[in-house]
């Protein structure tokens, strides 16, 4: 039993956090079982040594159908194979978007992990990311913990048809999470819950974050500042490189997001240029060479399918209507078939 309370410390942030979305949570010897009334999740505990700022130290939520659960009628033809998790025969989606315009990128400032909300701009580029994935499954979100890309999911998800709510889960207190809990089952099958992880945020830019980035260029010299923004492993001062930044952005994909995809769950994550880049790097297997080449445009959502095993670049939609975007797989046709049934 102290094994057990001990891991049920370490993850008692997470599974609360878990209970405002109305789940129940058991703890049977190093794993939780968490059971939702709507479906069924797992929980158990990273081997890895990762640090949060909270002292939470959680890993997986693996989520899996449950036979007695309340299935949406409108997801259910995206999950009807087997419920193993690792059942290379699921099929889901993964859309990842960068974030749109903020206020410093409008005055050419270094962000990092400063934390910034949208301009104008940028809020008319996440509404449109919104749109262009109106039509796509999402079952869970993930973001970072900075405002910019927690906006960016808010507001693209203010679009999409299925006019679920995104919910962010709270973990700062007790209160906060004793507060922020949902009784109503009806409006928890109408929710989609938002798990904001540090390890997600934008590569840290040391003291380079809040300069001018014309201005570092004019001290330290143009090449310099292009060497630190640009190649794989080399930080600015006191800052992060590209490659320690993937170290901590896959890692998390890995023990915490690719297990729910795993499972069968459409999942979104909002973030930014160089921890989504690390993540496309994982996903589509690219050198430290490639990976530094790699440029997202801020907004524009990026779609991958997990289909026999593994993952296939789709693109990005251009705009709801595109045909290819669901002609690829049949059950993202039938998703939208059931849409347009529903909502006509």
């Amino acid at each position: 039993m102290g094994m057990a309370n001990s891991l049920l410390h370490q993850t008692s942030g997470t599974l609360q956090l878990l209970s405002n979305l109305g789940i129940y949570c058991e703890l049977r010897s190093n794993s939780g079982r968490v059971v939702p009334r709507g479906f069924k999740v797992q929980v158990a505990c990273s081997k890895r040594g990762t640090y949060s700022p909270g002292g939470s130290n959680f890993s997986v939520i693996r989520a899996l159908a449950s036979q007695n659960s309340v299935v949406d009628p409108v997801l259910s033809p995206l999950n009807n194979s087997s419920h193993d998790s690792h059942n290379k025969s699921n099929e889901a989606a993964l859309i990842l978007i960068r974030h749109g315009e903020s206020l410093w990128n409008e005055k050419n400032l270094f962000t990092g992990c400063v934390d910034v909300p949208l301009t104008k701009k940028g809020v008319e580029e996440a509404i449109e990311a919104g749109k262009r994935i109106s039509n796509i499954p999402v079952d869970m979100i993930y973001a970072s913990a900075l405002i910019r890309a927690q906006m960016t999911a808010m507001l693209a998800m203010t679009q999409h048809r299925r006019k679920k709510v995104p919910i962010i889960m709270h973990n700062e207190s007790e209160q906060a999470r004793s507060w922020s809990q949902i009784y109503s089952e009806e409006t928890l099958k109408r929710s989609i819950p938002v798990i904001a992880a540090w390890q997600l945020n934008e590569r840290m830019y040391g003291e380079l974050q809040g300069l001018n980035k014309q201005e570092t260029a004019d001290r330290f010299g143009r090449e310099k500042v292009h060497e630190w923004r640009r190649s794989y492993d080399i930080p600015p001062p006191n800052g992060e490189s590209l490659e320690m930044c993937a170290q901590r952005a896959v890692a998390y994909f890995k023990d915490n997001i690719e297990p729910q995809i795993l499972s069968g769950k459409n999942v979104m994550i909002a973030a930014h240029g160089n921890s989504l880049r690390s993540i496309i790097m994982y996903l589509d297997k690219l050198t430290s060479q490639e990976v530094i080449r790699l440029e997202l445009s801020p907004g524009i959502p990026m779609l991958y399918i997990f289909k026999e095993g593994k993952f296939i670049r789709r693109g990005s939609p251009v705009a709801p209507t595109e045909a290819g975007v669901y002609a690829y797989t049949k059950r993202l046709a039938q998703y939208r078939q059931k849409l347009d049934e529903m909502l006509h």
